[in-house]
């Protein structure tokens, strides 16, 4: 799976130097101009990472940060940005605001596909390949096994490809409509309550009889794999 990147840049040129680069390096590009479709993208298109420029259309980039920080299905997505801006205040003022890296123009195509490598591989291993390990739970993609705390857990075709999608992104919250897309394709007819019904297959299969519930359900947002919930016993 080719990871994607949300590109909001409003540089025509610098957007078709960089979109030619993610794509020769095995990414999957979205892109815009503008920072309120910034903020749609990033809520339907579930980017791996966002790359922002800081001076964009209708929203800053500094503000379009601070909103996908501030929204659960968004607030765990790795950002970096991009600015023209080279004082130290400036820096740390993106980072304050929840980036993760930040790049300052002109910059050449391969540090940025550098750092974007380099920040997936700190914040998104398993796009990194190998096996996926998050929590105690450790997934063999190859062999298509999953152990949780060294003991075998099996699972159904749905419920390997449900996990595997919240392995690849620990901690992000996914709607059920996100799901969908992501685990059953978007050409499929598939209910919403279908998500339901293979969450409750994937819990009780990953936590037995008494293990911490590691699936995390955010009310009117969706669900989350995420070790912080392992003080909440499964039920």
């Amino acid at each position: 799976m080719r990871p994607k990147v949300l590109l909001v840049e409003d540089d025509a040129h610098l957007v078709e130097l960089v979109r030619y680069n993610l794509d020769k390096e095995g990414f999957d590009v979205v892109q815009t101009h503008d920072g309120e479709e910034a903020l749609v993208l990033a809520q339907e298109e579930a980017p791996d990472l966002v790359v922002l420029d800081w001076m964009i259309a209708n929203l800053s980039g500094i503000e379009v940060c601070r909103r996908l920080r501030r929204a659960p299905a968004t607030a765990g997505i790795p950002i970096i940005m991009l600015t023209a801006r080279a004082e130290e205040s400036d820096r740390i003022r993106g980072l304050e605001t929840g980036a993760d890296d930040y790049v300052t123009k002109p910059f050449s195509p391969r540090e940025l596909i550098a750092r974007v490598r380099a920040l997936l591989r700190r914040l998104r291993p398993a796009l990194s390949g190998g096996n996926l390990d998050y929590g105690g739970i450790i997934m063999d993609t190859a062999a298509h096994k999953v152990t949780r705390d060294g003991l075998p857990v099996q699972l159904g075709p749905t419920e390997f490809r449900l996990l595997r999608h919240f392995l690849e992104h620990p901690g992000r919250v996914f709607s059920r409509e996100q799901l969908l897309d992501a685990v059953w394709g978007r050409d499929v007819y598939v209910e919403l309550r279908t998500v339901d019904v293979h969450i409750r297959r994937l819990r009780k299969a990953i936590n037995g009889e008494d293990l911490p519930d590691m699936i995390r359900t955010v009310r009117s947002a969706g669900y989350a794999l995420d070790s912080d919930a392992t003080l909440r016993m499964a039920s």
